[in-house]
């Protein structure tokens, strides 16, 4: 078994493999309890998303490691998960089981268009800036879910929003949270995020913020209000078809930046290569199946960097991240008790290295600032990623073309651009 790892060829061994796989766990834990929090305000039975969420994890994570052979880690993507809860389900009024289908679909054509050239000739097509400017706009979004959430800004019929109370208990320990996430993750600690849960929830408890928990370990919660429960024919609207597409493009570029980050840092993909291919393979059979589970979309986790720091280097560290998330399946108590303030921080943490993607940016370029900018501002403005990546890939192709740089203009970005269209004409 442990022979299709090809341990020695990576110069690697089990002991390096576990503790790396360890490493990984502990930064990316947090998943649990902040996705259970985040699509819990749709209305959706907390207890089940919790163990859906560590379930996919799970599946996704050790499937990944047997089949594709690499380190990267798996589960319930940040930033669409908020989008789904705050954009589709509380935004648009949609139904969670309609919300679930359109990640579904999306995962289909993920796993149809993973066995293709498709990856290839998206990369080729859409400016790496673009890919760039979506990752930095998601980062602002979630970040303004965070500090809304927190109470830190609150709405202002003349200003729109404004300064929260900060006399109130409980933005207090939000803003509390906020630091001891900065100064850890500043600290290069690890399992920052996890920690500064822990830290800014035993403060929630002493002050009365919260119920400690009554116990610690627990039997797994049933998935079995959420477990099939999506609504696939209600997704197939073509009002919605902008919407599915945008989780399908962001999932896309939110895994193909993931890999190229870990991946190629840690020499472990070639342009091209059949562990990159498997892997995104995994990505897209593991959305349809979260969705399934009762979940959004699963996508590539950039924590997984922390275990090739650690000297990751096969699949066997993702299956050994897989397995000691089986430990959150039997702590539901705890994390049933974490204050909510408690978890926002994090949101605007994540928000904050997202939103760094900017700095690579070549803002001299006009058609480049300029609809890197409108996507970036119009999706926390506009409570919405598909809106954001809509009118950025608008105003790119209509700068291309009042400048006359067809040589610029593909397939597409004339395509995204006629897509993103259909979000006002359907609106």
């Amino acid at each position: 078994m442990l022979s299709r790892f090809h341990l020695q060829e990576r110069g690697t061994d089990v002991k390096t493999e576990a503790r790396a796989g360890f490493t990984t766990f502990l930064t990316m834990m947090y998943i649990v309890p902040v996705n259970a929090i985040i699509m819990g305000k749709t209305g959706m039975d907390m207890g089940a998303i919790m163990t859906a969420t560590a379930l996919i994890t799970i599946i996704a994570t050790v499937l990944n490691g047997i089949w594709a052979n690499t380190p990267i880690a798996m589960s319930v993507g940040m930033g669409l998960n908020a989008y789904f809860t705050f954009g589709l389900v509380l935004g648009m009024k949609l139904p969670w089981q309609t919300a679930l289908g359109i990640v579904f679909i999306s995962g289909a054509l993920f796993i149809i268009l993973s066995f293709t050239k498709f990856r290839v000739w998206v990369m080729q097509s859409v400016p790496t800036d673009l890919r760039r400017a979506i990752s930095a706009g998601i980062g602002a979004f979630i970040a303004f879910i965070g500090l809304k959430q927190m109470g830190i800004i609150v709405a202002n019929k003349a200003t729109l929003v404004s300064l929260g109370n900060l006399s109130d208990p409980n933005v207090l320990l939000g803003i509390f949270g906020l630091f001891v996430a900065f100064a850890l993750f500043s600290w290069r600690v690890k399992g920052a995020f996890i920690l500064a849960i822990l830290a800014t929830s035993i403060v929630g408890w002493a002050f009365g913020l919260g119920e400690l928990p009554k116990s610690i370990f627990s039997m797994p919660a049933s998935i079995t209000p959420i477990f099939l429960k999506l609504d696939i024919m209600s997704a197939l609207s073509l009002s919605l078809l902008p919407v599915i597409i945008t989780f399908l493009i962001t999932d896309m570029f939110d895994s193909l930046g993931t890999l190229a980050g870990v991946g190629y840092r840690a020499g472990l993909f070639k342009d091209d290569s059949k562990e990159l291919q498997k892997t995104l393979e995994v990505d897209a059979v593991a959305t349809s199946v979260g969705a399934l589970l009762g979940v959004s979309t699963t996508t590539s986790f950039i924590e997984s960097a922390s275990g090739v720091e650690e000297g990751g280097r096969t699949g066997l560290t993702a299956v050994f991240t897989g397995l000691f998330f089986i430990l959150t399946l039997f702590i539901l108590p705890v994390f049933q008790s974490i204050p909510e303030n408690a978890i926002y921080p994090i949101l605007v943490m994540v928000g904050a290295l997202m939103f760094s993607e900017l700095e690579h940016i070549n803002f001299k370029d006009i058609p480049t600032s300029i609809s890197a900018f409108i996507t970036t501002l119009m999706m926390p403005l506009t409570y919405s990623i598909t809106n954001g990546l809509s009118l950025g890939f608008i105003a790119y192709l209509f700068l291309l073309v009042i400048r006359g740089e067809f040589e610029r203009i593909n397939i597409g970005v004339v395509s995204l651009a006629i897509i993103g269209s259909l979000v006002f004409i359907f609106h």
